[in-house]
């Protein structure tokens, strides 16, 4: 059997991402619904590797028990505001801060450098600020971009649900090409402007490293010249080097 230093687990509101990595690499991931991520199956994935220890990262306490049960004794490192980060925590209460959060300012202080925003476009589409004397500072939530398109099938009568892509035209000649460009256009002009205002209030006169993650970034991102990288394991990447950090090599 194959070995692998670590499984790495990053527990998400809708999907659950896994990849086991070596010290210094992190291997083909995948995902399932967060909704099915039992014992069972963390069992099953388990089996494919010699593996010693499991790094994780959860938003969803509900699940923290399936993961517990399923290393079945390994040694399991949560990621929480307490473990050993490069990264300073200057926010008032730390212990409320996303573990998926750290793990993106971990990542980018030590894969691009500080200061950076890392942008994460999940279930829900979080800017995290890492100061240039590597310091996580604090950060903007707001609604993802399938929430938004979701809600609207869901709460209007005639609207449909609708499959994200890049829009031909702004100016849509059906409902569904109406909505995509809505969707699409919108987002876009939201995360400029909240970028925007960031680099308004900390980074007015420094270059900062504008790195994007998660589901949608390369949709929305390849178009957002304020956006300098996407980088789609980039949480993983963080739970990594969370792994070396805080293991007992």
């Amino acid at each position: 059997m194959r070995s692998a230093e670590f499984l790495l687990v990053d527990v998400s509101n809708s999907f659950t991402k896994v990849a086991f990595s070596s010290r210094a690499r992190v291997g083909p991931s995948q995902r399932l619904p967060t909704a099915q991520w039992k014992a069972a199956e963390i069992d099953k994935i388990l089996a494919a590797r010699n593996v010693a220890t499991v790094v994780a990262c959860s938003v969803v306490p509900s699940q923290d028990a399936e993961l517990e049960r399923g290393v079945d004794g390994r040694n399991l490192i949560w990621l929480t505001a307490r473990s050993r980060l490069n990264v300073r925590i200057e926010y008032p209460q730390p212990q409320t801060i996303g573990a998926d959060r750290l793990a993106n300012a971990v990542a980018v202080t030590e894969l691009y450098g500080t200061p950076a925003i890392v942008i994460d476009f999940g279930t829900a589409v979080t800017f995290d600020i890492v100061s240039a004397e590597a310091a996580y500072v604090g950060g903007v939530i707001a609604p993802g971009l399938a929430s938004m398109t979701n809600f609207l099938y869901q709460h209007t009568a005639l609207l449909p649900r609708i499959s994200l892509r890049e829009p031909r035209r702004a100016v849509g000649k059906t409902t569904r090409e109406a909505m995509l460009a809505g969707a699409v256009f919108g987002y876009r002009g939201l995360v400029r402007e909240i970028l925007k205002q960031i680099r308004r209030e900390r980074f007015t006169r420094r270059h900062v490293h504008v790195v994007a993650t998660g589901g949608y970034a390369s949709l929305i991102a390849r178009e957002l010249p304020e956006v300098g990288v996407v980088r789609e394991n980039l949480t993983l990447e963080g739970l990594r080097l969370v792994g070396l950090m805080n293991s007992q090599k």
